[in-house]
């Protein structure tokens, strides 16, 4: 197969969750640009529906559902939804995921509850609901937005959010698992482990502590508009086919330190 082939998108079928702002939208221009018809999906529709309209512009079939993903009936009736609309679904990317800041000692069981639902539950239950469709199809490309916060530890004077980082721990865990037990059925599993990159999330804590935080990475710059749809599209793409299991690092070199 052409180089160009293996990256080439045409014809896939991609949900993207939290997919409305940040680096959801990011990853969902980047499979549009691909070629895949994308189907976003997030608490706030309104933003979901303005990437829609924006991959539509792009000549691509696109969707905007209103989802919480830590409610089962909502994650079905998005499989449902986007089944109706256009047959099949190729590409998960499990990206919705909050985070609440508060020193350990001090954490808010309730927070922690929340945070790991989101991030962790939200997960298993859209792979899950969509995996059930891969297996019939015998295919699919799950790739989950992780965190170099699952990784390694964070320093408690920029980043003092233990509920975050555990969750984004399961979710390397749960990708690892989850890649071995599907592999029988031609689907594959992988993670992405971004590093600081602006968005809403971040944006408080780049304010206060940004120049601190780029001193420390080695490329000396914070992610971009560009830095982790190139990544998604490879692991989503037949590039990809033979890895599974994996969590590739998107952080301008921070955990090679």
């Amino acid at each position: 197969m052409h180089i160009q082939e293996l990256f080439r998108l045409n014809g896939k079928v991609a949900i993207v969750t939290g997919g409305g702002r940040g680096l959801g939208e990011q990853i969902a221009v980047g499979l549009a640009e691909a070629g895949a018809d994308v189907v976003v999906c997030s608490r706030k529709k309104e933003a979901c529906d303005e990437v829609a309209q924006q991959l539509r512009a792009m000549g691509r079939k696109s969707l905007a559902i209103a989802c919480d993903v830590t409610d089962p009936e909502d994650v079905e009736r998005v499989v449902r939804e986007t089944k109706e609309a256009f047959g099949n679904i190729d590409i998960l990317v499990n990206n919705s995921g909050i985070s609440w800041g508060a020193p350990t000692e001090e954490y808010p069981l309730e927070k922690f509850k929340q945070v790991l639902n989101v991030n962790v539950t939200g997960v298993f239950l859209m792979s899950q609901a969509v995996g059930r469709e891969m297996i019939a199809q015998q295919y699919g490309r799950i790739v989950n937005i992780a965190s170099v916060a699952g990784l390694v530890g964070s320093d408690p004077r920029y980043m003092n959010a233990i509920g975050y980082n555990a969750s984004k721990g399961a979710v390397i865990a749960f990708t690892r698992d989850l890649a071995i037990k599907w592999a029988r059925h031609g689907i594959t599993v992988n993670a992405l482990a971004p590093g600081f990159f602006p968005s809403k999330m971040s944006n408080p804590l780049l304010q206060k502590f940004g120049e601190q935080i780029r001193e420390r990475t080695p490329l000396g710059r914070f992610g971009g508009e560009d830095d982790l749809k190139g990544a998604a599209v490879f692991l989503a793409s037949d590039a990809a086919k033979y890895i599974t299991g994996q969590v590739l690092a998107v952080d301008g070199g921070v955990t090679a330190i």
